[in-house]
């Protein structure tokens, strides 16, 4: 049996933006006359699905109105960027250079609930989009995690098996969602603003600089 495809998580995986997207939201929603805590928002949106993500918000402050997800992703990305004044600092480079040895191995591909185009950013960022096969974002599969549709998607795309496949995920929806895949799952606990809780992943470390790429040769041929 070989390793098929590596597919990653982004936000908290590969950059970590987690803050400053929850400050733009926070500030999304007080430029239409609600209030929203910095510390609710974060508990609710991490390893969220952004479509996932503004149906939520909405549903909590109605003073958003009726704008739709990809209208509010347009806006908030105004907001973000007031907080993402240091792009570099962002990355994460151990996961960084994770994903450039895995991409030796088998196909990578960028599996997130961000929107596409964020997406496409982010691998620019990082300095990887020559080695990333595709990315998949919010919008571009049937439902956010903790569905496993996401992933599942990326193994049809790659023509793979799901049980060949491997995930690398740093938020306890992200792992369940690879987990109910049924695909081999590295959890990354990072736990710097948000304690999650992994349920059936094949592997946790704290950083990805652990991980030893031996333990995969079990599934290589």
């Amino acid at each position: 049996m070989k390793v098929a495809a590596f597919f990653f998580d982004l936000d908290g995986t590969l950059v970590d933006t987690e803050a400053a997207w929850t400050n733009a939201i926070v500030d999304l929603v007080k430029s239409r006359g609600g209030d929203a805590r910095f510390d609710y928002i974060l508990e609710n949106v991490v390893g969220r699905n952004w479509i996932d993500i503004d149906n939520w918000l909405h549903a909590q402050f109605p003073v958003l109105g009726d704008t739709t997800p990809m209208e509010d992703a347009v806006e908030l990305r105004g907001f973000y960027e007031r907080y993402a004044t240091d792009p570099e600092s962002m990355k994460i480079a151990s996961s960084i250079e994770f994903f450039k040895s895995a991409a030796k191995i088998a196909p990578c591909a960028i599996v997130s609930g961000s929107p596409h185009d964020d997406v496409v950013k982010a691998a620019e960022l990082c300095g990887i989009s020559d080695k990333v096969a595709f990315v998949l974002g919010a919008g571009d599969y049937a439902r956010g995690k903790p569905d496993p549709s996401s992933y599942l998607r990326a193994a049809e795309i790659v023509g793979a098996d799901p049980g060949d496949c491997v995930v690398i995920e740093d938020s306890s929806v992200g792992v369940a969602a690879g987990v109910a895949a049924g695909m081999k799952v590295i959890a990354i606990d990072r736990a710097v603003r948000v304690p999650q809780t992994f349920v059936g992943e094949t592997w946790k470390v704290k950083d990805l600089s652990e991980f030893d790429m031996g333990v995969l040769s079990e599934f290589q041929s």
